[in-house]
């Protein structure tokens, strides 16, 4: 199979769908890679390093979109990629489809086979390409959220560890999963008070054991929510119902109420945000106030430390993408439920559940589809 890597060209995104390593493993397997000139440069995969692992290099993601025969990237397609697609191309990467019917629509009309990283599954119930990214969102939302205090942000000119003599800032965390148990141990790290709400028992039983006395476990209602979060100085927004749009949880009259110069960091962004007053930012411009609150909504928050995220999306993704390209996308989606989970789009068809109920489209089951193919 022919595998295609165009650089990504969402604002300030510099992760690559595979790297050198990668690529030499695709190789290995009788592949050929293409790569788009530059795809890797700004965090030190070079152009030779795709050659010396036996890619070739591409001048325009033009060549490259016309002559894959699958599409590995990392963020969503914009509009332009979208119109590059091809009926019958398969498309591997992060879609976030829920909020985005323009995205969704593109896509269909595109024919594509459109393979989300974020609703591919594991035996377990989790969602292991969503992982190691939601993994590093956790972690930088507290440096993000650390940031915002500071007087120059807008924030309310607070250290999140405080000092002796001054209390430390309350930082509460919405979603104790992959995001909210990362974000949570690094507010601890700093020294923060920190408060996980999350409606499952048992993973505040499992945060409890985990963290101890550090951490303060609260079952969460919308009685609760309001309590914590207009007492917060940080709010984490880590909520995630697979495939989709993320649930407004913190309402706008809730910000309202919230104290001056607070921060909300809406890591759910990407599936629409879990606040009401959310709406997406880039990293050229992360916040912005409302209700007087700095908002930071970053919808693509690894790419700021893209070279570690590139690492470990990879680490997660080249079993499947090798799986793809051995056995062809059919064979592939039918030998593992997994995988097939991850199956959104399907010649011009929504197949995945979740995704179809958000943007109010009919619903094909991905085995229906490959049956009828």
């Amino acid at each position: 199979m022919l595998i295609g890597v165009p650089k990504e060209v969402k604002t300030h995104e510099y992760r690559v769908g595979l790297t050198p390593v990668s690529v030499r493993e695709l190789v290995g397997h009788g592949h050929r890679v293409i790569v788009q000139r530059d795809a890797g440069f700004a965090i030190g995969m070079d152009d030779e390093h795709y050659q010396q692992a036996g890619a070739e290099i591409a001048e325009t993601a033009e060549e490259v979109f016309a002559r894959a025969e699958m599409i590995v990237k990392v963020k969503e397609p914009q509009p332009a990629e979208i119109a590059m697609l091809r009926e019958g191309q398969i498309l591997f990467t992060y879609l976030h489809l829920a909020p985005d019917p323009q995205q969704a629509r593109g896509l269909m009309d595109a024919g594509v086979i459109a393979i989300a990283y974020e609703t591919v599954t594991d035996e377990r119930g989790g969602l292991p390409l969503l992982a190691p990214m939601s993994e590093v969102a956790g972690r930088m939302s507290i440096q993000a959220g650390a940031h915002c205090l500071e007087m120059e942000q807008g924030g309310r000119g607070m250290l999140l560890g405080g000092v002796p003599g001054v209390p430390p800032a309350k930082v509460v965390v919405i979603g104790g999963g992959v995001v909210g148990t990362n974000a949570a141990r690094m507010a601890m790290g700093l020294e923060a008070r920190v408060f996980v709400l999350d409606k499952s028992v048992r993973r505040l039983e499992e945060l409890d054991f985990q963290f101890g006395s550090k951490l303060t476990t609260v079952f969460s209602t919308a009685a609760a929510i309001e309590e914590h979060a207009l007492s917060a100085d940080l709010v984490i927004g880590a909520v995630l119902v697979p495939g989709a749009a993320a649930p407004k949880l913190v309402t706008r009259e809730m910000v309202r109420q919230m104290k001056r110069g607070s921060v909300l960091v809406d890591v759910a962004i990407d599936q629409g945000g879990c606040f009401e007053t959310s709406r997406p930012t880039t990293h050229a411009e992360p916040t912005y106030i409302e209700e007087g609150v700095v908002h930071y909504c970053v919808a693509n928050m690894p790419g700021a430390v893209a070279r570690t995220s590139t690492l470990a999306l990879n680490n997660v993704t080249l079993p499947f993408v090798l799986a793809l390209a051995d056995k062809g996308y059919r064979q592939a989606l039918r030998d593992d439920p997994h995988l097939r989970a991850g199956l959104n789009v399907f010649e011009g068809h929504l197949t995945h559940p979740a995704v179809a109920e958000a943007l109010g489209e009919s619903y094909l089951a991905p085995e229906e589809a490959l049956a009828a193919g």
